[in-house]
């Protein structure tokens, strides 16, 4: 495994200008992001990302007019204070700039120079007048730290595009406010919000010292790690992840990454060794097939037809980047990877126009019922539909996928280039130097196993590539200009350090085979390299009319109901004969968008036995039978089709195992 230590020798070289670097007495982080529009997406990436600015993302102000209009508060007017729209800019600028395109920048801009010219001279920036934190509760707290957080990250993020000054001044009077008034105004003086979440504003503080240098940040930082909720305890020594709704979910995710962030001012293995246990203990007693946990909201265990938020998903993909970026371990990559390309994809329609407030990683019926959730919207959770179950995720989903983008390629603390995720891409970086270079990213990862690199350079170049072996490849291999420089086993970064010259290729090669893992009540899950394979079940899509609820959960839904049968089990396969058990299916190239359900890369056919006895309870599956119970009722076997996870609106993830013949 990669750790941060093995940098110590790396990190004293002095690295390439160009990048914000830690400054001391910080860690030398071992990466480092690039500017926002250094990268540009492509190929399958392209797709998606002009699909969010054609569906909700490109037209949320037309879509949700009763918050995205010209009455919120971070316009100035009289409307939402909360939130909302800074949720919705965090994922609109980035896309906006990854695309380069005009239109959104527009839509972009309005926000960005209302939240500048609204600081007053004590340094508060933001909606000034107070709003209902509670249904029906109104109080002072208009001055509430948590909305401004978000908003702090849509304002680095437009610095990353533009250097525009203004943001450094409006973010040092600001952060110098909070060091005067968090004293007798903690975190969680007008709500709890910020108490959870202040990781996103302590990341933030060091991102502005790394420009300034100037020291206050670093007490603010002292102030603002004391004062947010201890994680690094809690991991360490409470039994927080194990005990059902002992914390929100969304809390959870972002909150996740402060003790690493907080590490690059206390460079304590302490803090690394908590948010490994963090999500080691989070796997353990709350994970699923797809990548998160049950937390709907609060955390709710790891039975499969427990829900998951999707802002849940959104919120820790953006803490696992900020996590990698400090580390430099595989394991959160892969953790990342898991959930862009199996959670993100089911959760949101193709179109972007609708999705879901909850999932499940057994979900049979996406239908409007209440279920055994710890909160329940009127029972349409599941359904698809741009407001439904609650709209905070309608303003939220927007970040996932771009700032997975933005996370693609890192500037190193040895002046190289780092490719840490895959997706098709080209990156303009500058390296050792101050070379520029361009690299080519060509794949159709995560379906496919190779990874092609087409360096284009002015000049010789002197600099490492570092390249990631995920944990799941028993063996990468990476050749350059058609010879094997390096052959390493999988969980970790190997780096290829040479005289580059423009036209060289490098061609990376990380062979997927099944693998099964195991989860609630021993149920198992098959995976192919970082996608889960899920049962495919027919689909009959409905739309409804609400007119059941409030506007302001809008005015319609999907539900979606089985066309097949769902209630399989596996047979019991030792892995050495998994090969031999499923036949592995490439159906020709991915799509432009590779999950359409309709023509997937990659399918998978086997056999298995239906357990008659286990049947819908509750428009859910009932209890998931306990693997393996010997005595079992079951059919013959049949041949079933496993399909990604991301490609299902009905699936089953997490199957009861029965013996074969």
């Amino acid at each position: 495994m990669l750790m941060g230590l093995a940098f110590q020798t790396t990190a004293q070289k002095k690295p390439t200008p160009a990048y914000v670097y830690n400054r001391a007495p910080l860690y030398q982080k071992t990466y480092t992001t690039l500017p926002l529009g250094a990268i540009t997406p492509q190929g399958w990436l392209r797709t998606v990302l002009v699909q969010q600015k054609n569906g909700a993302t490109g037209q949320l102000d037309k879509l949700y007019p009763l918050v995205m209009n010209q009455r919120n508060g971070w316009l100035g007017g009289d409307g939402d204070q909360w939130e909302r729209g800074p949720y919705w800019i965090d994922g609109l600028l980035p896309l906006a700039y990854l695309l380069k395109d005009r239109e959104l920048i527009a839509k972009v801009k309005p926000w960005v120079e209302w939240s500048i010219k609204s600081q007053q001279p004590d340094g508060y920036f933001g909606p000034a007048k107070d709003y209902p934190s509670e249904p029906g509760v109104q109080r002072d707290n208009s001055r509430d730290w948590w909305p401004k957080m978000v908003m702090l990250k849509v304002l680095k993020q437009y610095y990353d595009a533009t250097a525009d000054p203004r943001i450094i001044t409006l973010m040092s009077n600001y952060f110098r406010y909070q060091l005067k008034e968090l004293p007798a105004h903690p975190l969680d003086h007008w709500t709890f919000w910020a108490r959870y979440r202040a990781g996103d504003n302590l990341m933030v503080v060091y991102w502005l010292y790394n420009i300034t240098g100037d020291a206050y940040l670093l007490d603010l930082a002292e102030l603002l790690h004391k004062q947010t909720f201890d994680y690094t305890q809690a991991f360490m020594h409470s039994d927080l992840l194990s005990t059902s709704g002992s914390i929100h979910g969304v809390n959870l995710a972002q909150g996740i990454k402060e003790p690493m962030i907080y590490y690059q001012q206390h460079p304590d293995s302490i803090y690394r060794k908590a948010t490994a246990k963090g999500f080691d203990d989070l796997r353990r007693f709350n994970g699923m097939a797809h990548g998160l946990y049950g937390g709907d909201e609060a955390l709710h265990g790891n039975n499969p037809t427990q829900g998951s938020e999707l802002c849940t998903a959104v919120e820790m993909m953006f803490s696992l980047e900020s996590i990698l970026e400090v580390s430099g371990e595989v394991r959160y990559a892969d953790q990342l990877e898991k959930i862009a390309f199996n959670t993100l994809p089911s959760q949101i329609t193709e179109d972007f126009m609708s999705r879901q407030y909850f999932q499940q990683a057994n979900q049979v019926m996406a239908t409007r019922h209440i279920r055994n959730f710890d909160v329940n919207h009127s029972g349409t959770d599941l359904c698809y539909g741009l407001l439904s179950g609650y709209p905070c995720c309608t303003s939220n989903m927007h970040q996932g996928w771009p700032k997975f983008a933005q996370n693609l390629w890192y500037a190193t603390a040895d002046s190289g280039i780092a490719a840490l995720l895959y997706a098709p891409s080209e990156v303009q970086v500058t390296v050792a130097g101050n070379i520029p270079v361009t690299v080519k990213e060509t794949t159709q990862y995560p379906f496919e196993e190779a990874v092609t690199f087409t360096i284009r350079t002015p000049q010789l170049a002197t600099f490492p590539l570092h390249l990631r072996i995920p944990a799941w490849c028993k063996q990468g291999t990476v050749k350059v200009n058609g010879k094997v420089v390096k052959e390493a086993a999988g969980n970790q970064v190997v780096q290829i350090a040479r005289t580059w010259q423009s036209g060289d290729v490098v061609e990376l090669s990380l062979p997927m085979h099944l693998y099964q893992q195991t989860w609630f009540e021993n149920s198992l899950s098959i995976e192919r390299g970082p996608i889960t394979y899920a049962l495919q079940i027919g689909e009959k899509v409905t739309p409804v009319k609400n007119d059941k609820d409030p506007v302001d959960y809008g005015a319609s839904y999907l539900e979606v109901r089985p066309l097949t049968p769902w209630n399989y089990a596996l047979i019991a396969t030792p892995d050495d004969q998994l090969a031999a058990r499923y036949k592995v299916v490439k159906n020709g190239a991915p799509a432009a968008w590779p999950w359409a359900a309709g023509q997937v890369p990659i399918s998978l056919k086997t056999t298995a036995k239906r357990i008659p006895s286990w049947q819908l309870y509750n428009e859910m599956t009932g209890p998931i039978p306990y693997s393996i119970t010997y005595g079992m009722e079951t059919g013959q076997e049949e041949e079933i089709t496993l399909i990604p996870y991301g490609s299902t609106k009905l699936r089953i993830s997490q199957f009861p195992v029965v013996g074969g013949r």
